[in-house]
């Protein structure tokens, strides 16, 4: 019997938790621990856009069952935790920095981290920024960049290399908040963002351009984030709106000169697991190909899926996950 993804409203295996940071910012995550209390080891659990602690909601209950004690949080200008204006608190350093306080605050000296899509280059760097703290690190779609000695902005990728991420230049822009600034507008983006079209098949995102404004109002549901839980993505996007989650679009130039600090550091020899979705249009399967080179422990998967493999196929990807941690010594789970 398949296991039932977690309800982030009311469900007896979480609760919602918040810490405030040292300097003040408050975070909110989704905390669980296995049936009678003892774990094996904590695992935390990184999300990204446009999504919260909830996108990993099919995969909480499989770790729980395992044995794993898991901490999801909001990211920084998400859902329940703060939203702060200053650009700076949007980087992979700071989120980084902001997991390792959280891992004291919940007693883990260690963890295990798992990321998606912004979440997985968060764990790719808090492994190396924390590596006393980090001792396994699972992607789903993002593969490991490592830092560069040389900068490259967001307008050379789309130019070059990455003509896809040429939306990201759209949503750091400033202009979508224009238009995406009340409960119904963030509810058509949503159901854009994760694959509803209009009537006449219109889509509400396109890689190269960005969010297609003009055709929201007509795009009908998604498959993929409907009913009772995209009413909870809408609440949750609702608390500061759609710009603050933006803020992790306008750090390419910060986040570059943080990483030139790891620039001897680029190796990640910890065990680590990539899940690439095969039909993912951003994060294409030629962007990993040479990831082999910088993690000398690392495990290959691939799901057919889009980006949103994590709750588009979620039983293959909690397969792959399950699998990966039982030959990494963690037992089996229990039941699935």
């Amino acid at each position: 019997m398949a296991l039932q993804p977690i309800n982030p409203v009311e469900d007896p295996r979480i609760d919602h938790k918040f810490h405030r940071l040292r300097d003040g910012i408050t975070y909110h995550y989704l905390y669980g621990e296995p049936q009678g209390g003892r774990s094996k080891a904590t695992v935390f659990l990184i999300h990204g856009w446009p999504d919260c602690s909830a996108g990993w909601r099919f995969q909480i209950p499989l770790l729980l069952d395992m044995g794993f004690r898991v901490v999801a949080p909001d990211l920084m200008g998400f859902g329940a935790t703060d939203a702060p204006d200053d650009i700076s608190l949007y980087s992979l350093k700071r989120a980084s920095d902001d997991i390792a306080e959280l891992a004291k605050v919940v007693g883990a000296e260690q963890i295990l981290l798992g990321g998606h899509d912004w979440g997985g280059f968060v764990v790719w760097r808090a492994a190396q920024w924390h590596p006393e703290l980090v001792t396994h690190v699972f992607s789903i779609c993002t593969p490991y960049s490592p830092p560069h000695k040389d900068y490259v902005s967001t307008e050379d990728l789309a130019k070059g290399p990455l003509p896809q991420f040429a939306y990201q230049l759209h949503l750091a822009s400033g202009d979508v908040g224009k238009s995406v600034n009340d409960e119904q507008s963030i509810r058509q983006l949503l159901k854009a963002i994760y694959g509803g079209k209009g009537p006449n098949g219109e889509y509400g995102f396109d890689s190269r351009k960005g969010v297609l404004v003009e055709n929201l109002p007509a795009i009908g549901e998604s498959k993929l984030l409907n009913g009772k839980i995209l009413d909870y993505y809408v609440k949750e996007y609702c608390r500061h709106g759609i710009e603050s989650t933006l803020n992790w679009y306008r750090t390419r130039r910060i986040n570059y000169e943080d990483d030139l600090a790891l620039l001897d550091k680029k190796t990640i020899s910890i065990p680590t697991l990539f899940v690439q979705a095969t039909h993912d249009s951003v994060l294409k399967p030629e962007m990993s190909k040479n990831m082999d080179v910088f993690l000398p422990g690392l495990t290959r998967a691939e799901v057919v899926a889009t980006h949103w493999a994590l709750m588009q196929k979620p039983a293959e990807v909690n397969s792959i996950i399950a699998k990966w941690l039982e030959g990494q010594g963690f037992g089996t789970k229990s039941s699935l």
